[in-house]
């Protein structure tokens, strides 16, 4: 397969340029590994993902730190280290500082856990020394013709492996063999749970609940343990960059009753199905349903690549009226909306009016299947999902 270039290679490599070191988190199988050897391209290569590699350097982490003094020694410039999988040795955390700070080398750190960086015994995440950034499935426009239809993207999701499988049925056992070999094992085992039919049917029911208003009391009966319990797995999956936490705006000019539970998205749909273990015979209201979750991860991933203090939150009034998104930035906020109509009206955006009338908002959109922006009212365009970038322009 030819390699399909990555948009935040311009985010590393700005932050390369500025001497920085980088640390760049991202779910399993999302190209990290890829990215760097084709876009950017490290004069050294450590991969923890090789049990023989890791085994060398746990054992005597003070290896890896003389092998790299000798080959810096020698190097006319300071080089560019690649450490693949870093959270799976969190001491090699505090070699990169030595070197960093020595301005010996700049480092790519990758991982695909913040887990264990956060609660390893010797906590070093390098703070003011890297960049931190994360590496994401596809999106719609990094992808080449003929991109895939968007009931396609629904249902099997925008991880390369399986964007590059032009059979169906294949995307779906690999898919699957993901959910058992890596969330159900790996992530069970970091989340050091006992019982595995627990953990299993916990991610089905956080897939099926993905995009809804949390209530830990309630999946604790659905499950049979401990809503403190849920909350944990929740945090793990979380950490393991599996699901993306979208939390409300609880403030209120005009002093309304807003609800303030965080909600959950998974980090691909593909992923989700397969934890849900859903077929491939979906109902137009669950297109929808995961047509608002998708486009929930696109802003989500766009606002990664824009800028760091970019947010995306939701707004409920306990009354009833909601907003699916909204775009925090700099205490401005952009709502948005999505509809899997091609043609919505007025009626479509009688809450974003309410939101606007409360926060005094300039701009607003309502994300759906037109094939064309339109103006719906002055300030509120109807957007085509294809053109989910052009609102972060």
């Amino acid at each position: 397969m030819t390699y399909i270039p990555r948009k935040i290679a311009a985010n590393l490599n700005q932050a390369l340029n500025r001497g920085k070191s980088v640390l760049l988190l991202g779910a399993r199988q999302t190209g990290k590994t890829t990215l760097i050897k084709q876009q950017i391209k490290p004069e050294i290569t450590y991969s923890f993902a090789r049990a023989t590699t890791r085994q060398r350097y746990e054992q005597n982490p003070a290896l890896l730190e003389k092998e790299l003094e000798e080959q810096v020694r020698q190097a006319a410039k300071p080089l560019t280290v690649f450490i693949d999988e870093v959270q799976k040795i969190p001491r090699m955390m505090d070699i990169a500082q030595y070197f960093i700070d020595e301005k010996l080398a700049q480092f790519i750190l990758t991982g695909s856990s913040a887990r264990k960086l956060k609660t390893g015994k010797e906590l070093n995440l390098l703070p003011g020394r890297v960049v931190a950034l994360t590496m994401t499935p596809f999106l719609y426009e990094e992808i080449p013709e003929p991109k895939p239809t968007l009931e396609n993207i629904l249902l099997y999701g925008m991880l390369p492996g399986i964007i590059s499988e032009p059979e169906n049925n294949i995307k779906d056992t690999d898919l699957y063999s993901y959910v058992t070999t890596y969330l159900e094992e790996e992530i069970r085992a970091e989340a050091m749970v006992r019982n595995i039919g627990h953990f299993s049917r916990f991610l089905e029911i956080a897939a099926g609940e993905s995009g809804k208003q949390l209530n830990f009391t309630r999946l604790s009966q659905d499950i049979g343990i401990a809503d403190t319990t849920i909350a944990n797995y929740y945090q793990v999956l979380e950490d393991c960059l599996i699901t993306l936490r979208i939390d409300p705006i609880d403030h209120s000019i005009t002093k309304r009753r807003l609800i303030k539970s965080p909600k959950y998205l998974f980090f691909d749909m593909g992923v989700r199905r397969a934890c849900a273990n859903e077929g491939t015979k979906l109902s137009q209201k669950i297109l929808a349903d995961l047509f608002e979750q998708y486009v929930g991860t696109e802003l989500i991933y766009h606002g990664y690549l824009s800028s760091p203090d970019i947010k995306i939150k939701y707004w409920r009034d306990a009354a009833g009226p909601e907003i699916d998104y909204v775009i925090a930035q700099a205490q401005s906020y952009t709502p948005i909306e999505v509809r899997w109509t091609d043609k919505p009206n007025l009626s479509d955006v009688k809450h974003i009016n309410k939101f606007i009338e409360e926060y005094q908002v300039k701009q607003a959109y309502v994300i759906c299947r037109t094939p064309r922006p339109y103006k719906i009212t002055a300030n509120i365009t109807a957007l085509p999902w294809q053109e989910i970038a052009s609102i972060f322009l």
